[in-house]
């Protein structure tokens, strides 16, 4: 349906907000790669299906990597589950294959079933710093959020980890519900090198798909990481 038909004062304002003034705010601006980065995770993290597929054409239109988009959705399996990843990789492979995208595209692992762990303790240090090399020890989760999260996806080519720890801030950001986390994975980006500048002007980047409220309790939590 088109909302410029059915609904042209709401497209006029929507339009100006989310293509005009936000990305164009003074200090909020972000590269148009990373700014697609960070809107797909969150469309992803809110469950928007319809809004990620009218962002992801335009994205594909202007050149973004099928790879990365790829990626990006792999990762959230980890974030949201698979029962709410699997439409979005469907829309993704659906739009890429109208785009002329052969499929499969290039693997981009890099571990092994048997070395999964140990990369994904390394790719864990890497981000929160030595305290994580035993984590994985302290129960069955913990080990399989070292193999599984880390080693399976966050050693991935494709996405370089600062940009794998930036889309977990934007998945956790977006679903809501998951402050703990949001804080630790503030404190995960701002050892990367995405400083409290660089995570406000991703939540804003954010905040016409994710609304107010997500982006405010957002913003608390990179105040919160950065204070630690």
């Amino acid at each position: 349906m088109n909302l410029h038909q059915t609904d042209p004062d709401f497209s006029e304002r929507f339009e100006y907000f989310a293509f005009d003034e936000v990305p164009h705010e003074k200090a909020q601006q972000l590269d148009d790669i990373t700014r697609y980065i960070v809107i797909l995770a969150a469309l992803i993290g809110c469950g928007a299906q319809e809004a990620y597929k009218e962002i992801f054409e335009k994205a594909i239109s202007e050149g973004f990597s099928p790879i990365m988009a790829k990626e990006i959705v792999y990762q959230a399996t980890d974030y949201l589950g698979y029962g709410k990843m699997l439409p979005f990789l469907n829309i993704t492979n659906e739009i890429l294959i109208q785009n002329g995208v052969s499929l499969p595209l290039e693997n981009q692992a890099v571990t092994t079933i048997d070395n999964r762990l140990e990369k994904g303790i390394e790719a864990q240090v890497k981000i929160f710093g030595e305290g994580m090399r035993e984590a994985w020890k302290s129960g069955h989760i913990n080990r399989w959020l070292a193999e599984n999260c880390f080693g399976d996806y966050y050693t991935r080519r494709g996405l370089t980890l600062a940009q794998r720890e930036l889309i977990t801030f934007c998945f956790l950001m977006s679903q809501g519900g998951c402050e703990p986390q949001l804080i630790a994975h503030a404190k995960g980006n701002i050892n990367m090198g995405h400083d409290k500048n660089f995570l406000i002007k991703a939540v804003s980047q954010c905040l016409p798909y994710i609304g107010y409220p997500r982006s405010l309790n957002a913003l608390t939590c990179i105040n919160k990481a950065s204070e630690s």
